[in-house]
C-alpha cells in the first residue's frame, strides 16, 4: 500500500461502524482489516523480541542502547510495565538472571515520590522510604517519556501495561500500593483482591495511577495500553486440562502448560473498569489510544469481549489463538513467549505460526537482555527461555516478508494446501475467494521437502521460496497455469520455508 498524502484515510468496506482515520493519529486497527494495524499510515504488524518490561522502572537499564538494537534488527514493538509490580533483584520466582524487571535496592524509580523517612518505618520491602501514591514523581514521567519519544524516533510501538498479576505474597508485599509501602492508609487488602472492586480504597489510587499515565502519554502515537498482565494468575478459572504442547517445554514448567486458565468475573469487572478510566479520560484529550487486554495462555475462544478494547492478547499463543478469533475482527497478539528452552529456532517457529494464522503482534520475551548487556547478546543457560541477536534477525526475516505483502487483504486460510508432506504443518493467508485472490502466503514447517497442491484459477504465476533464516530466496519462477490443481514443489531438502505465490497481471 503506498504512503497516503490526504488528511483521513478512509474505510473501504463499507462497515458502517467505521469511522476515517485522521493522519497523525495513534496506533489504530487498520480501517480496511481491523485483525491488523495502521501506523503511521502504513498497514503494520508488531514483531520483537524484547526485553522483560523494566526499562523504565529500573534506572540501571540502558533503554537507549536497547532501543537502537530492535531498530538495528528491524524490530518495531516493545512492552513495558508502569511501576505497580516488581520483581527481587535476585532470580526470584522465575528463575531470571540479571532480570531487567527486578531493580537493585534504590534503583526502582516508580510514579510515585518516596516519602520522608520515618525512624518507626521499616520502609518500602525491596530498600529505601516507603512511597506517597499522593505525589507524583516527575523524575519517572521524565524517563517514562523519554523512553517513549526514543522509541517513536526508532519506528517501535510501545506497550504500556498498566498493572499484573502478583504471582507471589512477596511479589504483593513489594508493590507500592501494599499497606506497608506507603504512607496513606491504603486499606489492607488481599493478594488477590488487589485487582477486583473489592479492594477498598485502593481502587481510587488505581484510578489516578491509570489517569495520569494516560495524560502523559496522550501526545504519542506509539503508545497502546494494556489493562492487566496475566490475570488469570489470580483466582483464574480453568477452562481446558491435559493440554498438548507441539514445542518441548522448559522442565519445571510442565504442569502450567497443561492447563489453559482465563481471568475470573471478579477481575474482568475490575478490568472492564479501568479500561472505562482510559476511555473517560481520553475523552477530552486529542489522541485516542488503543486497550489491550490479556486473555489467557495458549489459546481460547472468547466470548463477550469487552467493546472498549481492540487488542486481545494471548501468552504463548498457539496459532488456534489468532484462527478461532477472526470474528472478532479486532486484532489478536501473543505478547509473551518463553518457557520452551533456549533454542531460537522454537520462538522463530512460534512467530511464523502466529503471524500465518492472522496474527497481528508477536513479542518474544527476550532473556538475553539484562542490565549488564543492553545489546542483547547470550542468555543465561538458567534463563526460562531463550533469546538472541540471531533470533532477532530471523524475525526481521518475518517482519520484512509480511511488509512484503498486502496483507489487509488477506486472511487466515485452513487446510488451504493439500498431499503435504507428512509431519508437516502449513500456515496460510489468502483472500476469501478464489476470484478475488492475487497473492498467497504460505509457512511450511517441517522436515520434508514443502511440497503441496491447490486449486487455483488460471493466469500467470510467480513462485518465491523465502529462507526463513536470512530472507534470501531460495528459488523463483514464473509459471502459466491453466485453472484446476496447482503443484507446489519447494527447494529440495527445505522443510521449513516460507512461500510468496503471486497472480500477475496480464
Amino acid at each position: 500500500m503506498k504512503k497516503i498524502a490526504f488528511a483521513f484515510l478512509t474505510l473501504v468496506t463499507g462497515s458502517a461502524n467505521a469511522q476515517p482515520v485522521p493522519a497523525g493519529a495513534p496506533l489504530q486497527l487498520h480501517p480496511q482489516n481491523p485483525h491488523y494495524f495502521l501506523f503511521r499510515e502504513k498497514p503494520t504488524v508488531l514483531i520483537t523480541s524484547a526485553e522483560h518490561y523494566g526499562a523504565v522502572l529500573n534506572l540501571d537499564f540502558d533503554y537507549k542502547t536497547y532501543l537502537d538494537e530492535l531498530a538495528d534488527k528491524g524490530l518495531n514493538y516493545t512492552r513495558i510495565f508502569t511501576g505497580a509490580y516488581t520483581e527481587s533483584p535476585g532470580l526470584g520466582d522465575f528463575n531470571i538472571p540479571n532480570n531487567t524487571l527486578g531493580p537493585k535496592p534504590n534503583r526502582f524509580v516508580a510514579p510515585w515520590k518516596r516519602a520522608d523517612a520515618d525512624a518507626y518505618s521499616r520502609g518500602y520491602h525491596r530498600g529505601g522510604n516507603k512511597f506517597d501514591l499522593d505525589q507524583w514523581d516527575e523524575a519517572y514521567f521524565n524517563r517514562l517519556k523519554d523512553f517513549v519519544t526514543e522509541a517513536g524516533q526508532r519506528g517501535i510501538v510501545v506497550e504500556v501495561t498498566f498493572f499484573t498479576a502478583h504471582y507471589s505474597e512477596d511479589g504483593w508485599l513489594s508493590s507500592p500500593f501494599h499497606i506497608f509501602n506507603n504512607v496513606n492508609k491504603i486499606d489492607s487488602v488481599a493478594k488477590d483482591n488487589a485487582q477486583t472492586l473489592h479492594n477498598g480504597n485502593l481502587l481510587d489510587y488505581q484510578e489516578k495511577l491509570v489517569r495520569k499515565l494516560v495524560r502523559e502519554l496522550n501526545g504519542f502515537d506509539n503508545v497502546f495500553f494494556e489493562l492487566q498482565n496475566e490475570p488469570w494468575a489470580e483466582k483464574g478459572v480453568i477452562v481446558e486440562r491435559g493440554l498438548k504442547q507441539t514445542d518441548p517445554v522448559q522442565p519445571g514448567a510442565e504442569s502450567w502448560h497443561q492447563v489453559i486458565e482465563t481471568a475470573s468475573p471478579a477481575s474482568l469487572d475490575w478490568q472492564r473498569k479501568v479500561a472505562s478510566f482510559v476511555v473517560e479520560e481520553e475523552k477530552a484529550l486529542p489522541k485516542k489510544h488503543l486497550i489491550a487486554q490479556s486473555i489467557s495462555n495458549f489459546r481460547h475462544q472468547i466470548t463477550n469481549p469487552d467493546p472498549q478494547v481492540s487488542i486481545f492478547h494471548f501468552h504463548y499463543g498457539f496459532p488456534e489463538a489468532a484462527l478461532e478469533n477472526q470474528g472478532l475482527n479486532r486484532a489478536i497478539g501473543l505478547d509473551e513467549t518463553g518457557f520452551n528452552g533456549t533454542t531460537d529456532s522454537v520462538y522463530r517457529r512460534q512467530a511464523w505460526r502466529f503471524l500465518l494464522a492472522g496474527g497481528a503482534l508477536f513479542n518474544n520475551l527476550d532473556y538475553s537482555f539484562t542490565t549488564e548487556d543492553e545489546r542483547g547478546g547470550t542468555p543465561s543457560p538458567k534463563a526460562p527461555g531463550g533469546g538472541s541477536a540471531a533470533l532477532r534477525s530471523q524475525l526481521k526475516v518475518l517482519k520484512n516478508f509480511m511488509n512484503s505483502l498486502n496483507f489487509v487483504a488477506l486472511q487466515p486460510q485452513r487446510d488451504w494446501l493439500r498431499h503435504t508432506p507428512t509431519g508437516t504443518r502449513t500456515y496460510t493467508l489468502a483472500a476469501a475467494t478464489l476470484a478475488a485472490n492475487r497473492q498467497y502466503a504460505v509457512y511450511f514447517e517441517g522436515t520434508a521437502t514443502a511440497t503441496g497442491d491447490v486449486v487455483l484459477p488460471a493466469g500467470k504465476y510467480r513462485e518465491e521460496w523465502v529462507n526463513v533464516l536470512t530472507g534470501q530466496i531460495f528459488q523463483e519462477f514464473t509459471r502459466t497455469h491453466p485453472a484446476g490443481l496447482y503443484e507446489l514443489r519447494g527447494p529440495a531438502g527445505k522443510g521449513e520455508v516460507a512461500l510468496r505465490l503471486t497472480k500477475l497481471e496480464k
